[in-house]
């Protein structure tokens, strides 16, 4: 272990050598952990509404008016034309259509119903299907009013609420996700980058030459990474206390050791392709590509129960995937080991597969 202590004293003093290394570390996990969490947005305002009245009535209008009233919509003209309404759809000015029949405020008071027909522009799926559920939440609201003035019958009284993240907050929900990506984007990326670049300077040979072992090599590599990841960890939940008020539930002791299990599937996945790229453009390309796949595939963005079935088999593959549903877990529900368990072992078989391959692939040459 006197060997390995050497080779991770010259990794750090190497790291801290480096102008850029450094703040890459421990910057741009701040930065990318603060832009992402904002930008990353599922919340969706000032939608474009079309509306289309045929009642002009003042029920009509009091609806029309609870929709630009809710900040989800603005409403962008009243007509009394369908077809230039569906013509400002077409062209982009508009993205959703409100049509109010003839008759509306007569059907409502005097049967109780009426139908109102809302049209989204679906280019956009997403935009589209948030659009159309603000506005079947704003007709539900308008309905429970009449119900409360007695203009009409009261419906089914529903009683919601939302666990985990009562108010809704996207950022809230993204934080976590976002953190685990980015340490695993980055530990993965220098690893791969490092030992390539000592291969090009040539310092690398120096090591081969001397007979210290491959496995000696490969942990005296990976140590100080798996050190830092620790240290990332740490800046990204203050960040995400400070800024965004993460909840924060769970053990955060189980959150760095589950951190410490996690960081040796990265650096292995890094390690392993640097053994066989030429130089670091083939080894940042190549890892680009696994990464790209496991960020798209890991749950940020989309919920991986919605993928196909066989995206969902390939997804057990992703490392990044369960490090996301980890962190969601522990620090918004509070989840204890036994929650995660499985999950928990699952990254320890990868990272002995992984880091095993990476040895057993590396080549020492003289």
């Amino acid at each position: 272990m006197r060997i390995v202590f050497f080779l991770v004293q010259k990794e750090f003093l190497q790291i801290f050598r480096n102008k850029f290394m450094l703040p890459m570390l421990l910057v741009m996990p701040v930065v990318q952990t603060v832009l992402l969490s904002f930008a990353a947005n599922y919340e969706i305002k000032n939608l474009s509404l079309g509306v289309v009245d045929h009642d002009l009535s003042p029920l009509s209008r009091q609806l029309v008016a609870k929709f630009g009233a809710s900040g989800y919509f603005k409403v962008q003209g009243i007509s009394f034309s369908a077809k230039a309404a569906d013509e400002d759809l077409a062209r982009d000015r508009t993205d959703l259509i409100l049509e109010i029949p003839p008759h509306f405020e007569r059907d409502l008071v005097r049967e109780g119903n009426a139908a109102v027909s809302i049209t989204a522009n679906a280019i956009n799926a997403t935009k589209a299907g948030l659009g159309l559920g603000y506005a079947n939440g704003m007709v539900r609201d308008f309905n429970q009013s009449l119900a409360g003035s007695g203009l009409r019958a009261a419906g089914i009284d529903v009683t919601y609420s939302n666990w985990y993240n009562p108010r809704l907050d996207y950022k809230t929900f993204m934080g976590p996700g976002i953190l685990g990506e980015i340490i695993a984007l980055i530990i993965c990326f220098l690893t791969a980058l490092n030992i390539v670049r000592e291969r090009e300077v040539g310092t690398i040979e120096q090591l081969n030459v001397t007979p210290i072992k491959k496995w000696q090599f490969i942990l005296g590599k990976l140590l100080p990474f798996w050190m830092i990841s620790l240290v990332m960890m740490t800046v990204g939940l203050t960040v995400g206390w400070l800024i965004f008020r993460i909840p924060m539930l769970g053990d955060l002791r189980l959150v760095f050791l589950y951190t410490l299990v996690f960081a040796p599937c990265m650096l292995g996945l890094g390690f392993l392709i640097s053994n066989f790229a030429e130089s670091q453009q083939q080894a940042m390309f190549t890892a680009w590509f696994f990464l790209i796949i496991f960020i798209l595939m890991c749950g940020l963005f989309t919920p991986t129960d919605s993928m196909p079935q066989w995206a969902q088999y390939l997804n057990m593959l992703n490392p990044v995937k369960y490090f996301v549903e980890f962190m969601r877990l522990v620090l918004l529900k509070g989840a204890g080991f036994a929650d995660i368990r499985q999950n928990f072992f699952t990254v320890l078989g990868y990272a002995a597969v992984v880091n095993g391959l990476a040895v057993w692939s590396y080549r020492k040459r003289a």
